[in-house]
């Protein structure tokens, strides 16, 4: 006799062998009706999917390790438009593709903000992929060939969200410019882009010198674009000066 677990794997569910084993055995005690087998089953399967799809999404996310936003001081900035970002972390501005600007100095939670949105969006069934600039740069600059570059300039172009973290911090030039403004260019009015970055847009030719599409790439990117402004003394130095203080020493027992 047939193992009824091994054919409904073989009918290509993708619950597991015991969660499959454990509703059948429920269903036989509760003596549940055929339609009502079938509902869970299909509710089992739906959320095995579900399941699997969120972390397939979030392995090509590729965020890594971050802090939570519940973990956010949000009294350290002097000035931080908290409301703006927690409508964003809705995700409404993903369906019609607007972007959004982190911009501040180094050590304010640029990152970390960005990182959260993405996670807000893989939550909300949204394909997501962060990629410091330079990393980016440096994979697709070390293409042969059009062809290459095509295949390498998806992983950027298709997800809903892309997080470019840290433009601003490594020069670059122009060449490095048109391969940005490739990627923003394709992804105009259609998909979602966060960039954090330290430096104001008519800053932006400081860092691809002589590149004629910078101006270009900034009228696409701000067309729909929620701004965040961070002032802020670096958190990572306020930590550090904390640890540089002498601690008091324990005063001798009689």
């Amino acid at each position: 006799m047939t193992d009824p677990v091994d054919g409904l794997r073989r009918l290509g569910l993708r619950a597991s062998t015991e969660s499959l084993a454990a509703f059948l055995a429920h269903a036989t005690r509760a003596k549940m009706a055929p339609t009502q087998v079938f509902e869970g089953l299909a509710t089992l399967e739906q959320r095995e999917r579900e399941a699997l799809n969120l972390k397939n999404r979030t392995r090509d996310a590729a965020l890594g390790n971050f802090k939570p936003v519940e973990e956010f001081d949000w009294t350290h900035p002097r000035e931080i438009p908290k409301d703006v970002y927690q409508q964003l972390s809705t995700c409404d501005f993903i369906k019609p593709a607007h972007n959004v600007l982190l911009r501040g100095p180094s050590g304010v939670g640029k990152t970390m903000l960005a990182k959260n949105l993405g996670r807000f969006a893989l939550e909300r069934g949204f394909k997501v992929h962060y990629t410091p600039l330079s990393a980016m740069l440096a994979i697709l600059l070390r293409q042969e060939s059009v062809p290459a570059f095509e295949r390498r300039v998806r992983r950027y172009v298709t997800p809903n969200l892309l997080i470019i973290d840290e433009l601003g911090y490594v020069p670059a030039d122009g060449k490095a410019a048109d391969v940005l403004y490739h990627v923003i260019n394709a992804r105009h009015e259609l998909r979602s882009t966060i960039i954090t970055t330290n430096l104001a847009y008519k800053q932006w030719t400081s860092i691809f010198p002589n590149a004629a599409c910078v101006g270009a790439l900034v009228d696409r990117f701000v067309q729909h674009c929620h701004a965040i402004e961070i002032d802020a003394d670096s958190w990572r130095a306020k930590t550090a000066e904390q640890f540089k203080k002498p601690r008091a020493r324990p005063q001798p027992t009689a």
